[in-house]
């Protein structure tokens, strides 16, 4: 019991710490789709320059390669995707007008496994798969490197299932870009 206790306390307290938003930010952020995480909103604001401007569609292709920092923890890189949608709604984007590919690869393709790999690899739970879910849910299309899958040995059918497996990264985000979509790159930093 005590082993179970010491466990579940060095699992959840950092989990906790983490999830806290600063004093400074209490009250002041806004989650206009998002809300799985307190990282994932919006600094209310009066800043108006650069609003949303009705003649476009905002189609962006986002770039991940970073992987998991610590194995407990929604991946800091797919909080930012939520948050970049947020960013998006809150600037005055609709829904319909926003298209977001996301392209994970490198060591990013971990965030991907199905639970059973997941505790195997990490000997917790996935905890990115529900943030996945509910971003893809909203319309968010993940994409995974079928090259890094086979070099890394990771079966393919041990990658979530709202996840989309594509020939490579590199022509995964070469034809976004064809197709109108903005290129951006997430990392951990």
């Amino acid at each position: 019991m005590k082993k179970l206790l010491l466990i579940l306390t060095c699992t959840l307290l950092p989990a906790l710490g983490f999830a806290q938003l600063p004093a400074h930010l209490e009250g002041r952020m806004e989650y206009p789709v998002f809300d799985f995480h307190p990282w994932v909103g919006v600094v209310k604001t009066k800043a108006k320059k650069l609003d949303y401007d009705k003649d476009l569609n905002y189609k962006i292709a986002i770039d991940i390669t970073d992987g998991i920092t610590d194995s407990t923890q929604v991946m800091g890189t797919l909080l930012e995707v939520a948050r970049t949608y947020n960013l998006n709604i809150a600037n005055g984007v609709p829904k319909r007008k926003l298209e977001m590919a996301v392209v994970l690869h490198g060591g990013a393709i971990q965030g991907l496994l199905k639970n059973e790999a997941y505790l195997k690899k990490f000997g917790v739970p996935n905890p990115n798969i529900q943030a996945i879910e509910i971003m893809k849910k909203a319309g968010v299309e993940f994409y995974v490197c079928a090259q890094v899958l086979a070099f890394r040995q990771v079966p393919e059918e041990d990658i979530i299932d709202e996840v989309e497996i594509t020939l490579s990264a590199k022509t995964a985000l070469i034809t976004l870009q064809q197709m109108g979509y903005t290129y951006m790159r997430i990392t951990n930093n």
